[in-house]
């Protein structure tokens, strides 16, 4: 179903699907002695949400060594870069100071659950009201601990979530670290950037922001519809082309720097590299050479 300008979800629909299918590779990455990753509560998450193409995904039942999609070792090598990345990023701030974060469209995160936040660190979630009372029902459930302060906005990142994070308890007086992990691609060019607008607005000397780095000036016309069939190989019915926002946007690089960020871009094939593994012989996995992860310190 298209998006609309008021549409919500939950984990199992829409953008939020998107979400547990994140987690599916996060689950995969975490399997077998020398798991990639470990996040031990992604498994429980995806078998809470129930959609049973993803259920499928982790237990095996759905792969092939020659298909670069379901290809199991290529699928948890690409969701083991992401992840590293960001849980870098988290880390790196704290051994830096900072003690307080937000993350933006905390889906099925736990970074809250599994990171060494240093003592004295807030985490503020911000998502859709369903997905943050599942996830934290789900993970309470199951008996995790955050091993940090951890606090929850819920709220649509379209309404007035600034006004809302400060009433919640964040303090824009200190340095944060902000992450829009998978997030940019499903917001309208002007809504993004908004959010950097309001990210920039409440954002301390020091702070600093992580997310994916896509140029869609250097990528093909048809990327979104070349994912969703890449979906649909799975079993998937989530049409990544109708939950994208198309049209000409700000790359995140420019426009960061534009507001006095300074920012280090590592290109896809960089952080492959950097983490041991080969870049997959797959344009759909590096999205061409602009592609990568980027970062920014407002100094």
């Amino acid at each position: 179903m298209a998006r609309t300008d008021n549409d919500t979800w939950d984990l199992a629909s829409s953008v939020g699907a998107t979400a547990t299918a994140v987690a599916a590779s996060r689950a995969m990455a975490s399997q077998n002695p020398d798991a990639l990753l470990n996040d031990p509560w992604a498994d429980p998450l995806v078998r809470a949400v129930g959609i049973d193409t993803f259920v499928k995904l982790i237990d095996g039942e759905i792969g092939h060594a020659d298909d670069p999609l379901l290809n199991r070792r290529a699928m948890s090598e690409q969701i083991a870069v992401r992840t590293r990345f960001f849980d870098d990023f988290f880390v790196q701030a704290g051994e830096a100071g900072i003690r307080q974060a937000v993350i933006l469209a905390s889906g099925l995160d736990t970074r809250a659950y599994r990171l060494p936040w240093p003592a004295g660190t807030t985490i503020f979630e911000i998502d859709q009201p369903q997905v943050i009372a599942f996830k934290t029902r789900t993970l309470a459930d199951l008996g995790a601990e955050p091993t940090a302060e951890r606090t929850t906005v819920a709220i649509d990142l379209r309404e007035d979530w600034p006004a809302a994070l400060v009433q919640a308890g964040f303090d824009p007086k200190l340095p944060t670290a902000w992450s829009a992990e998978g997030l940019l691609v499903y917001l309208p060019p002007d809504a993004q950037d908004r959010l950097f607008d309001n990210i920039v607005a409440l954002s301390a000397p020091g702070s600093r922001i992580a997310t994916e780095h896509m140029d869609l000036r250097n990528v093909p016309a048809d990327w979104a519809d070349r994912l969703t069939e890449r979906s649909r190989r799975i079993g998937s019915n989530i049409n990544l082309a109708e939950l994208f926002y198309s049209g000409d946007r700000n790359p995140a690089a420019d426009y960061l720097k534009d507001h006095g960020w300074h920012i280090d871009v590592q290109t896809t094939a960089q952080i492959y590299a950097a983490n041991g593994f080969e870049l997959p012989d797959d344009e759909l996995a590096s999205f061409g050479d602009g592609s990568g992860y980027l970062t920014a310190t407002l100094a």
